[in-house]
């Protein structure tokens, strides 16, 4: 393989910088290529059907293109929905990202925790499933809200983000029997944790906010263990939608190490 092979991040937006900022810890030296299907944004309000085709489309696509050693599908609703077609088409190793729901439910004290993510994450029966291997006793509340992705996409962009509109997309999650309880929330969107801030304020009381980006940076430096890295280009970002709008992302982007912004 050569040293200059890429690892690969994969997200609907950019959500998945907050996974890209952890691989920086830990791999400061891979290469890296940053895509965003702005085209296809927001995933959690298409059906499973669209998102696995689109997914399993545009990764076979960016596979044969930039040849990556590991493709990291940094968005929850594309890993529900797409990991296992993703591994079946594809023989580079990938890594999906999965609601944070063991380490939450281990976590809570109260015994009540909430998986806050789009609608088609939390439907999907691979969450039934983490509820019933890792859950048991504990009293996990769901709460769909597309609403948060678009905000954190506006605060990347340097838009205004109020905080009558962050409780609003929480609504539906503090009106259910037992949110009174919640004093942990399983941010199962990659975007979510950019508005850590802003959702902390809605509580009332000390929330403690658990998101799988950590795991999965420590994953992809497991499964690259003993690889070379070398950089013959600019780690870079692409986007299948509009670059001009991309572009207000410039500054966002640079935070992590990429400065290259192009159009797939």
């Amino acid at each position: 393989m050569s040293p200059a092979a890429p690892i690969l991040l994969f997200d609907s937006g950019v959500g998945g910088l907050t996974v890209l900022g952890e691989l920086r810890r830990l791999l400061p030296q891979a290469p890296v290529i940053y895509a965003a299907d702005m085209a296809g944004l927001p995933y959690g309000e298409k059906s499973e059907a669209e998102v696995a085709a689109r997914v399993a489309g545009l990764l076979g696509r960016m596979a044969e293109r930039w040849q990556p050693r590991l493709i990291c599908i940094a968005c929850n609703t594309a890993s529900t929905i797409a990991l296992g077609m993703v591994r079946d088409v594809l023989e580079t190793p990938i890594v999906g990202t999965v609601p944070a729901i063991k380490p939450a439910a281990a976590t809570t004290r109260t015994g009540t925790f909430a998986v806050l993510g789009t609608a088609a994450t939390v439907r999907q029966p691979y969450v039934d499933d983490l509820e019933a291997r890792f859950a048991g006793g504990k009293r996990m509340l769901r709460h769909g809200t597309p609403e948060l992705v678009a905000l954190a996409e506006r605060k990347l962009r340097g838009g205004t983000v109020a905080a009558e509109e962050v409780r609003g997309a929480l609504a539906g999650l503090l009106a259910q029997a037992g949110a009174d309880r919640i004093d942990t929330v399983v941010q199962a969107c990659t975007h979510f944790p950019l508005l850590e801030q802003e959702l902390g304020e809605v509580f009332d009381r000390p929330v403690t906010f658990v998101d799988g980006a950590k795991g999965i940076a420590r994953r992809i430096a497991y499964l690259t263990d003993g690889q070379s890295f070398a950089r013959t280009a600019p780690d870079r970002a692409v986007t299948t939608g509009d670059l001009a709008d991309f572009e207000r992302l410039t500054d966002a982007f640079s935070t992590y190490g990429i400065d290259r912004l192009e159009r797939f």
